[in-house]
């Protein structure tokens, strides 16, 4: 598997409510082995997570399915990552 790094940024009509179910898709994907790291920016214009996937194509796909995606709020892009 490859790493992804997932930036999820605000925009400005994001609905804070939608951040429980982000919280709760990404520990799906913890539990499942796929996120290793996670967390929001100091300055709350959003955060990032580390997603394990096999290409692109289903990092996006992954990340694509993050409540953050789906409710428009947030600006979600997926960057291959060869971190040492």
């Amino acid at each position: 598997m490859n790493l992804y790094l997932v930036m999820v940024m605000r925009r400005p009509q994001f609905d804070p409510a939608v951040v429980p179910a982000h919280q709760r898709f990404l520990d799906e994907l913890r539990t499942q082995g796929r996120v290793e790291r996670s967390g929001p920016f100091g300055d709350k214009s959003g955060g990032a997570y580390l997603l394990r996937a096999t290409d692109l194509a289903e990092a996006q796909a992954i990340a694509h399915r993050d409540p953050t995606h789906v409710s428009g709020g947030w600006e979600v892009t997926v960057y291959e990552w060869q971190a040492h």
